[in-house]
């Protein structure tokens, strides 16, 4: 699978909250559960099921950095971590944290941003994520 998104997590279909319209895939990444919430057509057309492999897709532009272990959002994915790196743009920067137990995940968020929260590589981060931002794909 060659996707542009900057996120593609492997991990395990750990379980399926299944709805009318929409389901909510779980999916184990190195421990860690995230969340997808994708239409039940799309989890019949994957064959997705409990112990299948998957990949959690997220584009950069969908993940939100803040500071602290988790706040109090409706988000359901927030992955604490540590800035690896932050890539300076005219107007946005990548910032790369590590989560999800060895994994990089890459944030487009902009330069204000990283001035207010103060990131810097070694500081600590938070990835935030809504369920619905999270795709599925697999081999």
């Amino acid at each position: 699978m060659k996707l542009s998104a900057r996120n593609q997590f492997a991990g395990t279909v750990e379980k399926i909250n299944e709805g009318a319209v929409n389901g909510i895939v779980t999916i184990n990444v190195n421990g860690t559960p995230v969340s997808a919430t994708i239409s039940m057509a799309a989890i019949k057309e994957l064959g997705l099921e409990p112990g299948k492999a998957a990949y959690a897709v997220i584009k950069a532009t969908e993940v939100m950095v803040g500071r602290g272990e988790h706040l109090p959002l409706s988000a359901r994915n927030q992955f604490p971590g540590k800035v690896v790196s932050i890539d300076k743009g005219a107007v946005n920067s990548i910032v790369k944290i590590s989560v999800l137990e060895g994994n990089t995940m890459s944030a487009t968020i902009s330069n204000a941003a990283v001035e207010e929260l103060a990131l810097a590589p070694g500081e600590d981060a938070l990835a935030v994520v809504k369920a619905t931002s999270v795709m599925v794909g697999i081999d």
